[in-house]
């Protein structure tokens, strides 16, 4: 009997009473973990982005690639609000003398930069 493509790329089948079924294993990847924004981009993957989860998986490194989306999220993030404070002219000054302010101020600026990191990072 000729090996099929499989067999001659290494692949091994098992029986199964009248069938041979492929034995297919997922590469082993380190756990790294991974956070609220690399779990948001899990799920618009999964939803939106199905070819490409699933090459990520088959090849063991979807949770490499999940928690370098949630650093790159998170570093955006911070970059982005220190940014927004310093154009605003937001200070620890303003903090002490009018916190109402500052916590409405800052809100604001967090909620923009939430929007700006989803669209650039997360559904990108």
């Amino acid at each position: 009997m000729a090996k099929t493509i499989f067999e001659e790329l290494g692949g091994k089948y098992e029986r199964q009473g009248d069938y041979l079924i492929p034995c297919l294993t997922v590469p082993v990847e380190e756990e790294q973990p991974i956070g609220t924004r690399g779990q948001r981009h899990l799920r618009y993957l999964k939803k939106y982005r199905r070819v490409t989860y699933l090459n990520l998986l088959t090849s063991g490194r979807l949770n490499t690639y999940l928690a370098d989306i949630d650093k790159q999220a998170e570093e955006l993030f911070f970059r982005l609000v220190e940014q927004m404070k310093q154009a605003q002219g937001i200070t620890e000054r303003l903090k002490e003398e009018n916190a109402l302010e500052w916590v409405q101020r800052m809100n604001n600026i967090r909620a923009c930069v939430r929007e700006i990191v989803e669209k650039e990072v997360i559904y990108a």
